[in-house]
């Protein structure tokens, strides 16, 4: 069975618009060329309870979840905090990442900087290898900052741990318009009902209308699918195929 995962954001910023998020689609593209299938995302405040509720949930119903923000050394930084309380655990203070910002920070080490080697208790930490500070993870819980070029450089260290089977994607540019379109595409459906299809408009675009993707983790299935439907469609209605 192919892994399924939960994206939760967490920030007060995002929710105000004070920060345009974009860890969620670079981790929905990343997950999905390695096979797993992303099924829900979510936003929250930088509340404990909220947290908690979400981390829980998400926990229960996915095989991985990754959390984005409320990791640093400020008040509003309380993900730790929620993670472990959704886990039933203590917050407790990491001996390896105590060494770590002992290390960094020298003498100038503050209480606020060892708030960063606060772990739920019984979290691994993991990807460290090549970074400077390893990613915490909790049962199936990976918790990331919000920082976007930090999230990339975390997840790339622990990405190969996610690898699947891959979805196979084929985008067809076509210059009819949806509602002609429909009929084609309804019956492709019926003759590949495993195919994962999608019709996307253009209106912007004066070569095509509409994008229609096809996908599925069976490569000759999809192949199978672009030529049933490229035989189905019109001469002139095709802009290209990549």
């Amino acid at each position: 069975m192919p892994k399924t995962a939960g994206i939760i954001l967490i920030g007060n910023e995002i929710l105000s618009g004070k920060i345009a998020d974009a860890n969620a689609a670079y981790l929905c593209r990343a997950l999905r060329a390695l096979g797993v299938d992303v099924r829900r995302i979510s936003v929250i405040p930088d509340e404990v309870e909220t947290i908690a509720a979400e981390i829980a949930a998400h926990s229960r119903d996915h095989d991985v979840v990754f959390s984005s923000g409320g990791v640093g050394p400020t008040h509003d930084d309380v993900t730790i905090e929620g993670a472990a309380r959704a886990l039933g655990v203590a917050v407790v203070r990491h001996p390896a990442l105590v060494a770590l910002l002992s290390q960094y920070y020298g003498d100038k080490l503050t209480d606020a900087h060892l708030k960063m080697a606060e772990v739920p208790e019984g979290a691994e930490l993991i990807g460290g290898e090549s970074l400077r500070f390893p990613t915490i993870l909790m049962r199936n819980v990976y918790i990331l900052p919000g920082v976007p070029e930090i999230f990339r450089q975390k997840f790339e260290a622990i990405r190969e741990r996610f690898r699947d089977q891959p979805f196979h994607l084929k985008n067809v540019f076509v210059r009819l318009a949806e509602g002609s379109l429909a009929d084609y595409l309804n019956g492709l459906l019926r003759d590949f009902p495993a195919l994962l299809l999608g019709s996307y408009p253009e209106f912007s675009n004066p070569e095509y209308r509409v994008k229609v993707t096809l996908e599925s983790r069976d490569p000759t299935y999809l192949e199978e699918a672009l030529d049933a439907l490229l035989a189905r469609l019109p001469g002139d209605a095709v802009v290209k195929v990549t």
